[in-house]
């Protein structure tokens, strides 16, 4: 069994450390915070040690969970890296770009691994819409959340709409071409409300919008591609798909509606509604399962480091951007 240890236990802390206790393939060996008081709460909630110092955290474990704040990531994983330690880092992986590359650098020369909290990556609704052959012309993505005072170390940009940058970019696997954004600062002196138009070479469009100051929660994503649009609820979770089909297709899993038919040259296609079933599941433990499964059974990585990275990169010209508008440069 993998030895793993977390460090940090506020929100997200917490969710990890209570799962790794319930995997069957690691062993929460205790957690570190520098809120002493919380960690000591948690660590009595789950009957594990409570370390007293990071080093010691760092230490006791072959792998760890690092949840502190993201300004944080960059120090806290360079020790961790130091003592050959594989790391699973909440999103986003560091604080700024260069510092990522440097993080890259150093787990390649300790040939550790690394893999990044980029969670949606395993929801079941996107889980399940990889099961259709995805070609995305245009992508189209709205996260919206209630303002938390927690979450505001990092533009809204970093915070929610990296999680959406990184599933286009890997849909997409296309450079970005061109980058356009705007974005407004309410609440805090970074973005919380944000836009942004990102053009890549393959010639795929995708518009992401982002804000924690919305009265309603939304996690949607609007995928079209050549005779099928895909509608992607990650909170519910749910998929929709309206696609074109010859007219003897038979249509597998969930029964599909007809909507009617359309003429393509000399054929005829009906247009049909499917709900692909959607295996529920908890993101958070199959992102765990994943990362140990690349410890123990060498699979690949989920979500490289240089994927996050690359997300990064662009969160960063979204915020580049906005910040020069916002000057009027």
């Amino acid at each position: 069994m993998i030895k793993v240890s977390v460090i940090g236990v506020g929100h997200l802390g917490s969710i990890h450390s209570k799962l790794w206790k319930q995997n069957e393939r690691a062993e929460l060996v205790g957690i570190y915070d520098v809120n002493t008081e919380a960690a000591r709460i948690k660590a009595q909630e789950l009957s594990v040690r409570l370390f007293e110092t990071l080093d010691e955290a760092i230490e006791g474990a072959d792998a760890v969970t690092i949840a502190v704040p993201t300004s944080e990531h960059y120090s806290v994983s360079m020790r961790c890296l130091e003592k050959g330690k594989h790391l699973l880092i909440e999103k986003p992986i560091t604080h700024t770009y260069h510092q990522a590359v440097e993080l890259i650098n150093e787990a390649t020369k300790r040939n550790v691994i690394v893999q990044v909290g980029h969670v949606e990556r395993f929801n079941p609704a996107f889980i399940s819409a990889l099961s259709y052959d995805l070609h995305p012309l245009f992508i189209e993505t709205h996260r919206l959340s209630q303002f938390r005072p927690r979450a505001t170390d990092v533009s809204v940009i970093h915070d929610l709409m990296i999680h959406d940058i990184d599933i286009v970019l890997w849909l997409v696997k296309s450079p970005a071409k061109q980058i356009s954004a705007n974005g407004v600062a309410v609440l805090t002196d970074t973005a919380d409300l944000a836009n942004a138009r990102v053009e890549f070479e393959n010639g795929c469009v995708a518009n992401f919008t982002a804000s924690r100051i919305s009265a309603a929660p939304m996690r949607k994503m609007r995928i079209f591609q050549k005779n099928a649009y895909l509608s992607l609820d990650f909170a519910k979770p749910s998929v929709e798909v309206y696609r074109l089909a010859d007219t003897d297709e038979k249509s597998e899993g969930n029964p599909a509606l007809m909507l009617g038919q359309i003429e393509q040259g000399t054929k005829q296609k009906n247009i049909m509604y499917e709900q692909p079933k959607v295996h529920q599941s908890n993101a958070i433990a199959e992102e765990q399962e994943s990362f140990i499964a690349s410890i123990i059974d060498d699979k690949p990585v989920s979500v490289t480091a240089g994927d996050a990275a690359e997300a990064l990169r662009i969160a960063e010209t979204i915020s580049e951007i906005i910040e020069q508008r916002s000057l009027g440069l």
